[in-house]
């Protein structure tokens, strides 16, 4: 007699949508996008070729015929915004990889790749049919770059007002003590060895803000785009300098800054494009764990919050959430944080995990829309593993690891399952992630 999974996996495969490699895969998708203003992809891991390819595809559909203004990437502000002066053209760079160069800090590969180096060289060569005040933009929604927004904001009003840029000085020398290490700042800040900035990095913020709000009156856009992208590094310091006073009070604490600091940077780039072009329509490229809905997860059992539960409650009839999933493969990741690239094996997805139950559909490839399946509708809400893979994989703890209980129809919209994956390729490769992993040989832990 078959298993309960054997005759759900059944009834999926005959509900899903098979993927055959070609545009016309995302058709579904464009469709159920309709008139929603933010589209969130994610990734179920921070190194699959598939995942960052096919985002690649459909996000230059949403562009091409959706009208979609901007992509706003899980990368820091003024790394990203190297990328935006590139791709609309306003920059020195003369070729792609030069545009990605200031994304050094780890995990490098997570920006560049071979995917995101195609994608912009296309991004670039699309706006460059475009009158400028109609280009896509690329930028970054995260705040770990604290130092370098500070001298991204310095270098800023150097430029433009230096009286300013001594008040910023003066305000931001508040973080010397620390170092170029933001964590030796909030560990000092949080136990009370040094007083903390947030006072100052408050002040300059609103500075800035009252300068934007002067120069919107005049017509430059592009004088207005770098006063709106010295702005977003100030707010970047300001929420990085609690962000790194958090850590030192608790996971979620920080988790929650992070995430709610991604979605009002969203919504900063909304109104910043409705108020230039009267419309604002915008991709989000993030983590499965940051863009499908946390109160569908472990996470919102812990009061945790992401992106995707932050959009949609802010745009609720507005807001489409894409998923990702694979069963085995490859992956590039790091062994351990601040490690090197490394090319490593994707066990078998853990038995009771929707990435299981997906594989034993006999399906490579499909489109889920779990809220739309009908005979495993009322199945699919039960509660299952699935996986997450950062920058990190550690396969000797899979389940401790990389696994949590999801709902998925109430976690996202759609969701792309490619049975067997291959890592991305960085740009920079190194003999380790060349010679790759052995295959797993260890027993799968439950």
């Amino acid at each position: 007699m078959p298993s309960t999974d054997e005759v759900l996996a059944r009834t999926i495969a005959d509900e899903v949508k098979p993927l055959s490699g070609s545009t016309a895969d995302f058709d579904a998708l464009i469709a159920c996008v309709g008139d929603a203003e933010c589209v969130l992809i994610g990734e179920a891991t921070h190194g699959t070729h598939e995942f960052y390819a096919m985002r690649a595809q459909l996000t230059k559909r949403l562009i091409l015929e959706k009208g979609f203004t901007a992509v706003a990437a899980e990368a820091d502000w003024p790394d990203a915004y190297r990328v935006n002066r590139y791709v609309r053209g306003s920059d020195n760079d003369t070729q792609a990889e030069q545009a990605l160069g200031d994304f050094k800090r780890f995990p490098a590969w997570m920006w560049r790749n071979t995917d995101v180096l195609d994608f912009v060289h296309w991004l670039r060569a699309h706006n460059e049919r475009l009158v400028p005040e109609r280009r896509i933009g690329f930028y970054g929604l995260d705040l770990y770059s604290l130092h370098t927004s500070i001298g991204a904001v310095l270098d800023y009003l150097e430029k433009v007002d230096p009286e300013a840029a001594k008040r910023a000085r003066y305000r931001y020398s508040c973080f010397e003590d620390s170092g170029e290490d933001p964590q030796a700042y909030g560990f000092a800040a949080s136990f009370g060895v040094d007083e903390s900035c947030e006072k100052e990095v408050v002040a300059q913020l609103i500075e800035l803000q009252r300068r934007r709000q002067a120069i919107m009156k005049s017509d430059g856009i592009a004088i207005e785009d770098e006063s709106f992208q010295a702005e977003q590094n100030a707010r970047v310091v300001m929420n990085a300098e609690q962000y790194y006073r958090a850590m030192f009070q608790g996971r979620i604490s920080s988790w929650n800054l992070r995430d709610t600091h991604m979605a009002d940077t969203l919504a900063a780039l909304a109104t910043h494009f409705k108020q230039r072009m009267g419309t604002a329509k915008i991709v989000v490229w993030a983590h499965n764990s940051h863009v499908g809905d946390a109160r569908a997860t472990e996470m919102g059992d812990q009061d945790e919050v992401n992106i995707g539960q932050l959009t949609r409650e802010r745009y609720p009839d507005k807001t489409v959430l894409i998923g990702f999933s694979t069963y085995t493969g490859t992956v590039t990741a790091a062994s351990d944080w601040g490690g090197s690239a490394e090319r490593k094996r994707v066990r078998e997805g853990l038995p009771n995990s929707f990435e299981a139950l997906f594989h034993r559909t006999g399906v490579p490839n499909f489109l889920l829309a779990p809220k739309t399946v009908g005979k495993a509708a009322h199945v699919l809400k039960a509660r299952r593993l699935q996986r997450a893979i950062g920058v990190v994989y550690k396969p000797e703890t899979e389940r401790l690891s990389h696994y949590f209980h999801v709902r998925l129809p109430a976690q996202f919209d759609a969701i792309l399952h490619i049975d067997e994956t291959q890592a991305l390729v960085p740009l920079e490769r190194t003999a380790r992630w060349e010679r790759g992993e052995l295959p797993e040989t260890c027993a799968t832990d439950a």
